[in-house]
C-alpha cells in the first residue's frame, strides 16, 4: 500500500525504527531478486568529491518490493522516507519524502547521504553488496550484512593502521605495521607502544574529545620508518585535544589541524 509522502516526524521515526527492528529480528535483508535492491541495506560509506565518509552504524535504507512505493531509512541520525521507482535492474530514481528533524552531531555524513540519495542512481549489484552511483561519480556503498557493533573506546587494544593528514590517509609502512598499539583504561590511563618505545600517559575526556597529558616513554633510539611513525604519533598526542570516533572496530583520533590516526580494535584488554 502506498504511504503518503508527507508524514509527521514522529511517524517517520517509527517507520525507520520498524525497518531497523525487522532486520535485527531476522527480517529481510538486502537481496537480489527482481530489480535487485529490495530489502534492507546497511550503508558502509559514501564517496563524494574525492572524499570517503564512513557511515555511522544506524545509516541504512529499506527499499520496497513493489513500485512505485515508499522506501524508509536512516541518514545516520534522522529517519526518512522516499519514493522509489525502478528503471529495470540498472537504475533507480529516488524522490525524497519526509524526514525527522533531530539535532545531530555527524551533520556532514547526514547532509551528504541525503544529497546523494536523490534523483537517478545507477545500480551495481554484487553478492551481498549494492552500490548506487550518481551522474558525477559519487557513490553509496551498502551491504546486506549489518555492521559490527562499535568497540568500546576504553579497555580495547587499538593497533594503529594509518596516519591521517587532512582528507588523506596513509597506511603505515611495512616495517612499522602492527607495532604501534595502545590501550585506554576505564580511568583514561593510556599505555602502549609508539612503534619502538613504550609509553604511558594520562588522558582527560570531554564528550568526543580526549586531551593527553605528557608522554612518559622508554628511550631506545628509533630510526627509519619505525622512528618516523613514532615521531608523528608523539606529535599527534601532544596536539590535544583530539576528537575521537569509534565506528565498528575502527577508532579515529583527529587533531585540530586535521592530522590524526586510525586504529583497529584487536582484543579487549584485561
Amino acid at each position: 500500500m502506498r504511504t503518503p509522502r508527507h508524514l509527521p516526524a514522529a511517524l517517520v521515526a517509527l517507520l525507520a525504527l520498524a525497518a531497523a527492528t525487522a532486520c535485527s529480528d531476522g527480517g529481510t535483508r538486502g537481496t537480489l531478486p527482481g530489480h535487485g535492491s529490495a530489502g534492507t541495506w546497511f550503508v558502509q560509506s559514501l564517496t563524494v568529491g574525492g572524499k570517503t565518509l564512513t557511515a555511522p552504524s544506524v545509516a541504512r535504507v529499506t527499499f520496497p518490493q513493489a513500485e512505485p512505493d515508499q522506501a524508509t531509512g536512516n541518514y545516520g541520525c534522522n529517519g526518512f522516507t522516499a519514493e522509489v521507482t525502478h528503471d529495470g535492474a540498472s537504475a533507480i530514481t529516488v524522490k525524497p519524502g519526509s524526514t525527522t528533524a533531530m539535532a545531530c552531531e555527524n551533520t556532514e555524513f547526514e547532509t551528504a547521504f541525503a544529497k546523494l540519495l536523490t534523483g537517478r542512481l545507477t545500480v551495481d549489484r554484487q553478492p551481498n553488496r549494492l552500490t548506487l552511483k550518481t551522474d558525477d561519480g559519487s557513490t553509496i556503498a551498502m551491504s546486506s550484512e549489518p555492521p559490527a557493533p562499535d568497540a568500546p573506546l576504553t579497555t580495547t587494544a587499538w593497533t594503529v593502521t594509518s596516519l591521517v593528514s587532512g582528507q588523506s590517509a596513509a597506511s603505515l609502512p611495512a616495517e612499522a605495521a602492527g607495532k604501534a598499539v595502545f590501550t585506554i583504561s576505564a580511568d583514561l590511563a593510556v599505555s602502549g607502544s609508539l612503534g619502538c618505545n613504550r609509553f604511558s600517559a594520562k588522558a582527560t575526556g570531554d564528550g568526543a574529545q580526549l586531551t593527553f597529558g605528557p608522554l612518559t616513554t622508554t628511550r631506545m633510539a628509533c630510526e627509519g620508518p619505525v622512528g618516523e611513525v613514532e615521531r608523528k604519533l608523539t606529535e599527534l598526542f601532544a596536539a590535544s585535544p583530539l576528537t575521537w570516533r569509534v565506528n565498528g572496530g575502527t577508532l579515529t583520533l583527529t587533531a585540530p589541524d586535521g592530522t590524526g590516526l586510525t586504529a583497529t580494535a584487536a582484543s579487549a584488554a584485561e
